[in-house]
């Protein structure tokens, strides 16, 4: 893997991708896309870890967007084919992960930036950071899922008015609109982020990952297939030995040890 995006850590069955290429402020072109695609199965694969936080290299930047010069060396059908095939792909395949996600967002997150954000769990984000999707400004609109991942994350209005301005909004105003989970100053981001991501691994990882198929295949759901499908996979947890092994600690007082079976 070259340097452009390096998994810079497990730690207690945590895995942190920096996207690293600060000189650009983070962003994103179709090598760096690869990379984190190649990054991200990776530490899916790895059955130590149980949770992945992505971050972006520096103070300035989570990612500051696509890369701008070469969006516009491109026509149409050469960019439906190559970038846009190329990032629809990874973005959706880290949002529908069976690990949970967690973004450390440590500076600007504009454009592919917030794009990439909409697809993660959940969301820490520094007070300095600001968020975006500023494609209008240029004669674009957002186009690696921000358009409807947003609607979907948001109320209509707010994202209409987002994506028609191309305006960024503070940490705070996204915290407002409910767009991250919470804001920190920056000097404790990574401590917040990496203590939550542990919390989180000492759950059952067989259960985190059916509790995050129902969620994602019930969003798409009427409500009472929803609930259906929900009853299902509850049954599949009660199958488990972690269930059984989380229910006897409770009832001994002691601190479940999950497996994942």
């Amino acid at each position: 893997m070259s340097e452009k995006v390096i998994v810079s850590e497990v730690r207690d069955a945590v895995g942190l991708l920096t996207i690293n290429r600060p000189s650009t402020l983070n962003a994103l072109d179709v090598p760096t896309l690869l990379e984190l695609e190649q990054a991200f199965r990776h530490l899916e694969q790895d059955a130590s870890v149980r949770v992945i936080v992505l971050t972006g290299a520096g103070e300035r930047a989570f990612v500051a967007g696509g890369d701008i010069r070469d969006l516009d060396s491109r026509q149409g059908l050469a960019h439906y084919q190559e970038f846009a095939e190329v990032i629809h792909r990874v973005f959706r395949h880290i949002e529908i992960s069976d690990k949970p996600t967690i973004g450390a967002i440590n500076g600007w997150a504009l454009g592919g930036g917030t794009e990439l954000l909409l697809t993660l769990d959940i969301r820490i984000v520094a007070q300095e950071a600001r968020l975006g999707l500023p494609e209008i400004t240029l004669g674009l609109f957002p186009g690696a899922g921000g358009s409807q991942r947003l609607i979907r994350q948001v109320p209509l209005c707010r994202a209409k008015e987002m994506m028609f301005t191309g305006e960024q909004i503070t940490a705070e105003e996204a915290l407002g609109y409910g767009l991250v989970n919470r804001v920190v100053p920056r000097a404790q981001l990574m401590d917040e982020v990496m203590a939550l991501a542990q919390r989180i691994a000492q759950q059952s990882p067989l259960t985190l990952r059916l509790l995050k198929r129902t969620l994602r295949d019930g969003a798409d759901m009427p409500l009472g297939a929803a609930l259906a499908h929900e009853q299902a996979m509850i049954g599949l947890v009660l199958d488990s030995k972690d269930a059984h092994k989380g229910c006897q600690a409770f009832l001994a007082k002691r601190v479940a040890q999950f497996e994942g079976h």
